[in-house]
């Protein structure tokens, strides 16, 4: 998996790069099927403004955006919203393999 960071309006240090990237990669205990993750920091305000667009196999995208005065204290937020849309995502898939066939009553075969 590959994971990308780019910053408008300023730079960060290799520092702040490596925990972005260590805490980025902890999305794959969540859901191993991703493929890339790019982080986009702005640091052009007071409030730093974080995205994180975490993609997987068969074009699905979880997109996390928050704002805070901290970089890391944003992307926190930011991978938590991403762990919940992944959470649903989940779900979903297993709500869809759970249900019976087609109209057809669980248990009872034509």
């Amino acid at each position: 998996m590959k994971v990308e960071i780019s910053t408008r309006h300023g730079h960060l240090s290799t520092e702040h790069q490596a925990e972005i990237r260590e805490k980025a990669e902890k999305l794959l205990h969540y859901f191993e099927r991703l493929m890339f993750i790019e982080v986009t920091v702005d640091l052009q305000h007071d409030d730093k403004v974080v995205e994180v667009i975490a993609k997987a196999e068969h074009k699905h995208e979880f997109v996390g955006q928050c704002h805070a005065p901290d970089v890391l204290v944003a992307l926190t937020s930011a991978i938590a919203k991403i762990k919940t849309q992944i959470s649903h995502y989940k779900q979903k898939l297993q709500d869809h393999r759970h249900d019976p066939s087609h109209g057809g009553v669980a248990g009872i075969h034509p």
